[in-house]
């Protein structure tokens, strides 16, 4: 089980679930749904942790959750993306100097609004971000869509067949342009499964199988290339 934790500096600080591997591991960071750091984005750091990582769960909302999804809504649009990328850039380097980490470089995952921001991020540090693994990732900021040129880390995202946000044709296009920009990139829809089918706390979109075949695939993918 992992704990809440401060890190950032004085001027600009920062908060979130931080799980260690028991015997320290690579680091991930893992990006919030809309709903903000809520016990399920707890749990997923944990499940991070047992497959053997230190996972660090940024809290972009600053203790602000909800369960609703008007105000899910409300609290997405309102981010403030410069500071989501700084408390970004201290959680990686948190992750760095934690002695429960043994990587230099981390892997990023995330989750809706999170996995969206799986690129944004990565993009503006190519040099630390080893790994992406969006999860039916959106970006809903209309002035937020990410320079996909600047991500040097291979993607494997995970998409949903059946998801009225990001469809399967939306995911075919954003495959089309990052293999056109020489991208290694593999973004894999799973069939019958709709938007957020890894969250177990919404059994009505939960699709326990694929769920644990994309963690699953998740897990590997992170071993083999965050170093």
């Amino acid at each position: 089980m992992g704990q809440l934790v401060q890190f950032g500096t004085d001027s600009a600080p920062a908060s979130g679930y931080f799980a260690p591997a028991d015997n320290g591991g690579p680091g991930v960071i893992v990006i919030q749904e809309w709903w903000g750091l809520v016990p399920h984005i707890e749990n997923v750091c944990d499940r991070f942790a047992a497959a053997g990582f230190s996972a660090l769960a940024p809290d972009f909302y600053n203790g602000v959750s909800t369960t609703e999804p008007d105000e899910a809504g409300k609290l997405m649009m309102a981010l403030n993306l410069t500071k989501a990328a700084e408390a970004f850039t201290a959680g990686i380097e948190f992750l760095q100097s934690n002695e429960a980490v043994t990587s230099a470089g981390v892997g990023v995952v995330g989750f809706c609004m999170g996995g969206g921001l799986c690129y944004v991020l990565a993009a503006r540090e190519p040099e630390s971000v080893v790994a992406v693994a969006p999860f039916y990732g959106l970006i809903p900021w209309a002035d937020a869509a990410p320079d996909y040129s600047k991500i040097q880390a291979p993607i494997r995202g995970h998409y949903a067949e059946f998801d009225e946000y990001f469809t399967p044709e939306l995911v075919a296009a954003l495959q089309a342009q990052l293999d056109e920009l020489g991208k290694d990139a593999i973004l894999t829809v799973h069939p019958g499964t709709q938007h957020a089918f890894c969250n177990d706390d919404r059994p009505e979109v939960y699709s326990p199988s694929e769920a644990e075949a994309a963690f699953n695939e998740t897990f590997e993918f992170f071993r083999s290339t965050i170093r």
